[in-house]
């Protein structure tokens, strides 16, 4: 029936087709599903939530990682000026590899062209069915089936395989991975201790995702990047907000910021510029009354990070220390305390998240905080 309904109207325009089809009760996800099991079709929406939370907060850290880079590149291309040095540096640019050419992997690959957006020339896919990806090679991605060769490559690889695949792809990959190459792992059914020991290689980020109830705000109707453009759908996925009945283990954010400090200090950078450019780069997005009161608006500090009797003997122009990703997201951090004492801090990154997708919001439009710091 559909494919006589299809033929008829593709002689009418595609639009009609469409139109025609929405409505169908024969075509409908519920039809032929027994009464007794409609309980159960809240896990289509629970799905449709989780992907779309986890496409958002990619994208999330593959901005913040594009305008670190850029801001490292500019203060090294000044130093060099003023110190004479007039030759060009090279862009270091964030190259994004994507490791499974499912369901998830090509909703990440559209997200991140759209959203961050990445270059094409940057985004590289490897599956085992290249073959399938004609859209993505169309855009001039290089789609492929080398897991080494791509993490030789990129300089943040996504991992978005099944897990029964997982132990394979890390006896390939393991002596490829460069230290400051960020392994961000989709694979929920793996926990990140394990993935250090598979991988032997600390340089990890795993979101961890816990449903709480069954709220289905996800638009059914959207694909993830129109989703990502709705305003209300985007507010459900900021870190801290557990509307749509799905709570991000906030663990995970601390991950991130720790990594842009290994990103500084592959760079030599001093810690007293790093912090400095991190209070710049994701806490100079303020509310209106925040020109009120400037003080109280949250500052990154060096005790944020190290402990006490690290920073005292912590030479002004040192870097700081490389950090253990994985520790960080499993055991309680000076960080830690932080994120759980300070409402002005979830505030304003609250505030920088939604910005950086290009929605505004006052202090009354801030979404349901909900922190969850469980590991696992």
């Amino acid at each position: 029936m559909r494919k006589i309904l299809s033929t008829w109207c593709s002689h009418e325009g595609s639009g009609l087709e469409m139109n025609m089809l929405e409505d169908l009760e024969s075509l409908q996800f519920e039809y032929g599903i027994q009464k007794e099991d409609h309980s159960w079709l809240y896990l289509q929406g629970r799905s449709r939530g989780l992907m779309i939370k986890a496409c958002a907060h990619a994208t999330f850290f593959c901005k913040l990682l594009c305008n670190l880079r850029e801001s490292l590149h500019k203060k090294q291309t000044s130093r060099c000026v003023l110190t004479g040095l007039l030759a060009a540096i090279p862009n270091d640019e964030l190259k994004v590899g994507i490791i499974g050419g499912g369901n998830l992997g090509k909703q990440l690959a559209r997200v991140l062209l759209q959203l961050v957006p990445i270059p094409a020339e940057n985004l590289r896919i490897s599956t085992r069915r290249p073959e399938v990806l004609d859209e993505f090679q169309k855009l001039g991605i290089q789609c492929f089936y080398h897991n080494p060769y791509l993490v030789d490559w990129a300089n943040v690889l996504f991992l978005c395989c099944l897990p029964s695949q997982l132990p394979n792809i890390c006896l390939e990959i393991q002596t490829h991975l460069e230290k400051g190459c960020i392994v961000y792992s989709f694979v929920a059914a793996v926990p990140i201790a394990r993935l250090k020991l598979l991988l032997n290689h600390t340089n990890i980020l795993r979101p961890q995702y816990q449903c709480v109830e069954n709220v289905n705000i996800w638009g059914a109707g959207k694909d993830i990047t129109a989703a990502l453009q709705d305003p209300v759908i985007l507010q459900a996925t900021c870190p801290y907000s557990a509307a749509g009945g799905i709570i991000l283990n906030i663990k995970w954010l601390e991950g991130v910021f720790h990594a842009a400090l290994n990103i500084c200090t592959a760079k030599d950078m001093p810690h007293l510029q790093v912090l400095q450019l991190l209070n710049e780069l994701f806490l100079s997005v303020h509310f209106e009354d925040c020109e009120k009161d400037e003080a109280s608006c949250p500052k990154f500090q060096l005790h944020d990070f190290v402990d006490q009797v690290y920073t005292k003997h912590l030479p002004q122009r040192r870097p700081f220390p490389w950090f253990d990703l994985t520790a960080v997201q499993l055991k309680e951090t000076p960080f830690t305390q932080h994120f759980s004492t300070s409402t002005a801090f979830r505030d304003h990154l609250t505030y920088l998240y939604c910005d950086l997708f290009g929605i505004s919001l006052t202090k009354e439009q801030q979404p349901g905080v909900s922190i969850s710091s469980s590991s696992k």
